[in-house]
């Protein structure tokens, strides 16, 4: 419990990096317990500790390995391996060592420009650098895929993945399609409005579909390349699903190049829809940026940045302008498409500035900065003050900073140096951050009298008309923007003779909400339950912003059953689908990004009808004053005052309810004067406001009488009963209105009748009495109520029914008492009805039992057994009972009647006897080679032995005969003809007395070939074919035989004669100079043997006349024509390791010859092919293509005429690659 296998949380990522640099590998590695984790490279190993260091904190997740300086040989496939014991993982990521070697000598660069190939194309030009190699994905997944993308796209998956069965997809994929709706019925109405991934110009990866779902609360999952991702509901998460009604929107933030699959959504463990984002889809991010580069003068610059995937619309810029390639500059793209290079040639002082490479999304920028004599005064300051430099800016120094504006007015003239505190500045400029609309202010004060200085922005100088305001107060200089604005944020430098102090500014945008739309939200939102409520509150701000909404004080989770949250680019909503009462309350909104917060609060009331008044509904009755209601004020009144109380009632046996009338909201009790007594009322209370009538507090029902009647008598007593009268006994009851009773009123009913008489008139004061007004023979049942002074009460319960006769005498004892059967687990009794003389009638029996061992009768059954037999049931196997039957009536038992002896609990002995039906043969007949399976069944108990036999003698090895529940069955898995005979069956008890069962099995065959046909001629125009019998006849039956025959003129074999008994045949009509073949064939009731035919034909010899045929003269035609393709060959399509054959059809007289070429190179004598050429129709076969037999191939026929030409393209695909 709570153990795991090892898993990558974060997988190390692949890097391309220049020479020099160090790269890091970051793995985030869980598991429990906790695993032991490797680094290994494909070529070579980790051991030199100077270059490759491995390290992780003790409790952390993270596993790093950096390597140091690196050179063109750690270029390689770095793996990590995670292991535990309860399995292992393990990852990969590439690094790509970019050799870049005019930076460590620049005197080299003229000789490494010599023997490099340098792509140098107008920027418009540059061609897209190959993609990346695509992964290998699960083609489960692929189909998934298909099934939710359009036709239209169909083909460039089919390409992409490798499926070149067009057809054969269309046919799977309508299957996949019927059995995924039969599947997503379970949980999905409706699907639809499916919008597949699409990027944003911000890198904002979107998908979204509208679900129907049966269940609300059905789980949704989110899968990427088969793994489950969790997902989130705001803007903090990566992954995160919007909800807005029934529709799901999917939003992946930050993309990078991992991110690129196929994304699944389920419900439940049912996928409903599948998109692919393509990893050309996602922006490409800067992995190495830009580096500040320096040059002499006339020397060449070069900036080079590593992308994270191939970007053919990247650009550069140079102070914030677009650059386009020249002699001046000269831009170029890795074969990857990774790394962009930019040389500028021949440096001058007018080419230092801001550089940068733009993707549209991410950029990097970096300033190139040209040393040399020219200036008026050297750069060397510069290069002394630079460290201070990178120690402020930190990373965003290898970014750099540009402007809008040119570079004339920037620092052409001296260089400046950057002194910290310890230099000439005494306070130095320091970075900060403002909101936008505030006062910044920038300031510095020197340490020494310095020269008047000047202000400068991303390298601009600054004036008065850029809307800053120059102050200084004594040595210290400030810079004050008074309402700064998002242009307004960049480097600031301030620039005294030789030195300068830098900082940055940046301009915070807090999120802000429309001064009307808070005018709103102070307005109480009133809306009926039930009803849909949103709130949408618009806002403008710098991105990212985040919404976190909250109700009295509880944060909202988005994706509940009653909240749903959604958030775009400038608006939140707040939407609840159906509004109840818990919904009202005081909600707020808090907003936040990077440059602050604001919140918005706004109060709900959901309005309803008002609950049912709180209860219990007291209702009491006074004499003479009617009835008195009383009630509590309902807890929830739906949000409105109440306005009254609606009282109704209703009467017993009545469905219909009477309005008594209302009261003010602020009363809760009401009285009743119209009831009646003797009867029962029952009430509701019901409150009332604006909105209707709520639910009702409904009271017990209530009897209204003056006094309290007498509580009903028990049930009375039978004394005795005859068929003159019947003595009742009953007792007084107990109670409220029991102790003045005034006396009793008996009565009668038939059993079975609902209709009471009463057998008394008057109350009587005793509690006995004797009913003589009774049918003799019949049943009766009695109840007796008490009569007081305000009346009679409830009748009470009835008496147990009775006849009206005279005691009967108890019956006889059972004759013939026996065991008719027994089992193990039951015994079987019967008997014959008592004498009649013996007692009255009987009325049923009684069945007792008792073990051997003990003395104690109990009864095998309820009641009474109205039948002279019984099945005792429920007996230990082999125990002993004895058992007795004794009759009963109304008169009492009568004497036992018991067996004289001990019964057992088995079954009695049957003597063997095999159980025939009309279904029973005495001889099988069956095909050789057929399985032959023969069951007998038998009785017989105990289980007698069973003997097989044939012939009189034990079966063969090869039979299998099997014994059970009184069936014994014989099994021959493949029969022979040996196998037939006469086969017994004998059963022998333990008295060894034995009974028989025989039957014959014939097994037949088809019969074989019959012998050579011999042909002769009889008579004239006749001949008779002559055959020996088959050596085999099968034992099938009746041996007949059928003729075939055929002629040179009808080459299709026709019967000339069947059921042949004879072993000759003679067939007539022979007609002269005809060749005649004959066949013969032995059949039987099993089937045909195998033919015989003749060796050789028979024929009759022609005889011709001779005649003189006279040939007429005629001209040869000219058919000479130069070669031309009637059918052109045609592109194919093939995996590899199918066979290829390319066909054309080619016209020409002399015959043309045709020559086959592969890529202009001529195929004769390649071992690998074969050409066949008949009667024009000409084939180039390969047997087994594969990817290096793709290419262009041409067939060139040739006559002396001329040649044509007929081209096709070979592509063959491998499935399995990646």
């Amino acid at each position: 419990e709570g153990c795991s296998t090892p898993n990558f949380e974060q997988k190390p990522i692949t890097m391309a990096l220049p020479e020099g640099k160090n790269a890091i590998f970051r793995a985030m590695v869980s598991g429990e317990p906790r695993p032991e984790v490797q680094w290994h490279r494909t070529s070579g190993d980790l051991s030199d500790p100077n270059k490759y260091k491995i390290f992780s904190q003790p409790r952390s997740k993270e596993h790093v390995l950096q390597i140091s300086k690196l050179t063109g040989d750690d270029t390689d496939t770095y793996r990590c391996l995670a292991v535990n014991e309860y399995g292992e993982a393990m990852c990969s990521a590439r690094l790509t060592v970019i050799e870049v070697g005019f930076r460590k000598n620049r005197k080299r660069h003229n000789e490494q420009q010599e023997g490099r190939l340098c792509l140098t194309l107008p920027m418009p030009l540059l061609r897209a650098p190959p993609p990346p190699p695509e992964k290998k994905m699960d083609l489960e997944q692929v189909w998934q895929l298909l099934m939710n993308s359009d036709r239209k796209d169909y083909e460039r998956i089919c390409m992409k993945y490798g499926i070149v069965d067009f057809r054969g997809m269309l046919r799977k994929l309508q299957e996949m399609k019927k059995e995924h709706r039969n599947k997503m019925a379970q949980y999905v109405n409706a699907i639809s409005n499916l919008r597949h991934i699409k990027v944003t110009k911000d890198g904002l990866a979107t998908f979204d579909l509208e679900l129907d779902l049966k269940d609300f609360e059905s789980k949704i999952y989110l899968y990427k390349d088969g793994e489950m991702i969790r997902y989130g509901y705001g803007n903090e998460t990566k992954y995160c699903l919007r909800r807005l009604g029934k529709r799901y929107i999917f939003h992946i933030q930050d993309l990078r190049p991992e991110d690129a699959g196929i994304y699944q959504v389920k419900v439940a463990d049912v996928e409903v829809f599948s998109t692919e984002l393509e990893a050309d889809a996602i922006p490409a991010r800067v992995v190495n940026p830009l580096a500040e580069t320096r040059c002499e003068v006339q020397e060449d610059a070069v900036f080079e940045c590593t992308l994270s995937n191939p970007c053919p619309h990247a650009f550069w810029q140079f102070q914030h302008r677009p650059l386009l390639p020249s002699d001046k500059y000269e831009v170029s793209v890795s074969p990857d498409g990774l790394t962009h290079r930019l040389v500028v040639r021949g440096a001058q002082h007018s080419d230092m500035g801001l550089y940068s490479l733009s993707t549209g999304l991410h950029s990097s920028r970096a300033w190139l900065l040209v040393e040399g004599e020219t200036t008026k005064v050297g750069l060397d300051h510069r290069l002394k003050g630079r460290a201070a430099y990178e120690d402020d800016l930190g990373d965003l120094g290898t970014q750099g900073y540009g402007s809008e504006r040119d570079n004339r007015d920037g620092l052409t003239g001296p260089s400046c140096v950057y002194l910290g505190p310890s230099g000439p500045f005494s306070q130095g400029l320091a970075d900060m951050e403002v909101k936008k609309g505030e006062e910044a202010l920038l300031s510095c004060t020197p340490t020494s009298d310095l020269v008047p200085g000047a202000w400068f922005k991303d390298g601009v100088k600054l004036t008065a008309q850029d809307g800053v305001i120059f102050e200084q107060d004594g040595p210290n200089y400030k810079l004050r923007i008074p309402q700064v604005q998002e242009t307004q944020a960049g480097k600031y430098m301030f620039v005294a003779g030789d030195y300068m102090s830098e900082a940055t500014l940046t301009i915070r945008e807090p999120p802000t909400i429309a001064q009307d739309m808070l005018e709103k939200l102070k307005e109480p939102l009133v809306v009926k339950a039930g009803k849909t409520v949103a709130v949408k509150i618009p806002f403008s701000g710098e991105s990212p912003v985040q919404a976190s909404w909250r109700k009295d004080g509880a944060e909202v989770e988005g994706g509940s059953r009653g909240a749903q949250l959604d958030q775009g680019d400038n608006f939140t909503r707040l939407c609840l689908s159906s509004a109840t009462r818990k919904d009202s309350g005081q909600y707020s909104v808090r907003l936040r990004n990077a440059g602050g917060s604001v919140e918005a609060q706004l109060t709900l009331e959901v309005i309803d009808k008002p609950q049912h008044p709180q209860g219990p509904l007291k209702v009491h009755y006074c004499q003479g004053a009617g009835i008195n209601l009383s009630w509590q004020p309902p807890r929830d009144d739906g949000g409105r005052a109440l306005l009254t109380y609606m009282v109704e009632r209703q009467q017993a046996g009545r469905t219909s309810w009477l309005k008594l009338g209302e009261t003010p909201g602020n009363v809760t009790t009401f009285s009743d004067t119209g009831v009646e007594e003797g009867k029962k009322y029952t009430f509701r209370v019901r409150g009332v406001t604006s909105e209707g009538s709520g639910e009702a507090l409904v009271s017990e029902e209530l009897l209204v009488a003056s006094e309290a009647r007498p509580r009903p008598p028990p049930a009375p007593t039978i004394t005795s009963a005859t068929s003159q009268g019947i003595t009742l006994t009953w007792t007084a009851p107990k109670g409220p209105g029991s102790a003045h009773l005034l006396g009793y009123v008996i009565e009668k009913r038939k059993k079975g009748s609902n209709t009471w008489t009463a057998v008394n008139d008057q109350p009587v004061s005793e509690r006995k009495w004797i009913v003589t007004d009774m049918l003799p023979g019949c049943q009766y049942e009695f109840r007796v109520t008490a009569v007081g002074a305000s009346g009679p009460g409830e009748p009470g319960p009835p008496s147990d029914a009775v006849f009206a006769r005279d005691p009967m005498k108890p019956p006889g004892p059972v004759r013939d008492l026996q065991v008719t059967d027994t089992s193990h687990t039951s015994i079987t009794l019967s008997w014959a009805r008592p004498d009649a003389q013996g007692g009255d009638e009987v009325q049923g029996y009684l069945v007792e039992l008792r073990s051997s061992d003990s003395l104690q009768w109990s009864r095998c059954h309820p009641g009474t057994v109205g039948g002279t037999t019984y099945t005792v049931k429920g007996l230990r196997p082999q125990e002993a009972y004895f058992l007795r039957v004794t009759a009963v009536n109304d008169g009492g038992q009568g004497q036992p009647t018991t067996l004289d002896t001990c019964i057992q609990a088995m079954p009695a002995s049957i003597f063997p006897k095999f159980l025939m039906d009309t279904t029973t043969t005495d001889c099988v007949t069956v095909r050789s080679g057929d399985m032959v399976r023969v069951p007998v069944s038998f009785e017989a108990y105990p289980l007698p032995e069973v003997i097989w036999l044939k012939d009189g003698l034990p079966l063969s090895k090869r039979t299998v005969t099997t014994i059970k529940d009184g069936l014994t069955q014989l099994l021959i898995p493949v029969a022979s003809l040996s196998d037939g005979g006469l086969y017994t069956v004998m059963l022998r008890n333990l008295q060894g007395k034995e009974v028989t069962y025989s039957f014959v099995i014939r097994v037949s065959a088809s019969p074989a070939t019959p012998g050579p046909i011999r042909l002769e001629e009889n008579v004239p125009g006749t001949v008779t074919a002559v055959w020996e019998p088959p050596p085999d006849d099968g034992q099938g039956g009746l041996l007949y035989y059928t003729v075939l025959t055929r002629s040179s003129a009808c080459v299709a074999w026709q019967e000339a004669g069947d059921r042949i008994y004879t072993n000759h045949f003679t067939l007539a009509g022979i007609l002269p100079g005809h060749q005649y073949y004959f066949r013969v064939v032995a059949k039987n009731e099993l089937g045909t043997s195998e033919p015989s035919d003749t060796t050789e034909p028979w024929s009759v010899p022609r005889q011709q006349d001779k005649f003189m045929v006279k040939m007429p003269n005629f001209k040869e035609p000219n058919l000479s024509q130069k070669p031309y393709f009637l059918v052109n060959l045609r592109t194919h399509l093939l995996p590899q390791g199918c066979e290829c054959c390319m066909s054309c059809a080619v016209k020409g007289e002399p015959r043309p010859r045709v020559t086959w070429f592969k890529d202009d190179e001529s195929l004769e004598g390649n071992p690998n092919v074969y050409s066949t050429d008949v009667l024009g129709v000409c084939s180039l076969v390969i047997p087994s293509v594969t990817p290096k037999d793709s290419g262009k191939y041409k067939a060139v026929a040739e006559n002396k005429l001329g040649q044509a030409v007929s081209t096709a393209t070979l592509i063959v695909t491998d499935p399995y690659s990646e």
